[in-house]
């Protein structure tokens, strides 16, 4: 969530609840105006995922951003299965853009997962991929 409204305000909040929201946003990209629509699901340990939910969700989505922690590998650890979970329901149609974002690039001193780690996994999956700070 950090990360989403870092790039929808500029702004910086640290805390968030765990709940989903959708945003508007409208971006000039290459001198056009775009609307992007903006599903935010925090993952939590804590909650089953309802797999009609998480369905709903891939089939509403035209592209993927899917953020880890670098300072937590469970966080990184469940990307592969969640990727194969997109590409497999997105089969048969156009290739789905999926990047991977390791966040917290800030916290170097508690850093879990190698910047190198998550460059392999996104050229494995066939991902982009990028590290950011959302604090920054």
């Amino acid at each position: 969530a950090a990360l989403t409204v870092r790039f929808l305000t500029r702004r910086f909040i640290g805390e968030y609840g765990d709940m989903e929201f959708i945003y508007s946003h409208m971006l000039t990209v290459d001198g056009r105006e775009v609307l992007f629509h903006i599903w935010d699901v925090p993952n939590s340990q804590d909650r089953a995922e309802d797999g009609s939910s998480e369905e709903k969700r891939i089939q509403w989505a035209d592209s993927f951003v899917l953020v880890y922690s670098i300072c937590d590998r469970a966080s990184f650890n469940i990307l592969p299965p969640k990727i194969q979970i997109i590409k497999a329901a997105k089969e048969g149609q156009s290739p789905v853009p999926i990047v991977i974002v390791g966040n917290k690039r800030d916290l170097q001193h508690q850093r879990a997962v190698s910047s190198e780690e998550g460059r392999l996994l996104a050229l494995s999956l066939d991902c982009g991929f990028y590290e950011v700070s959302a604090a920054e």
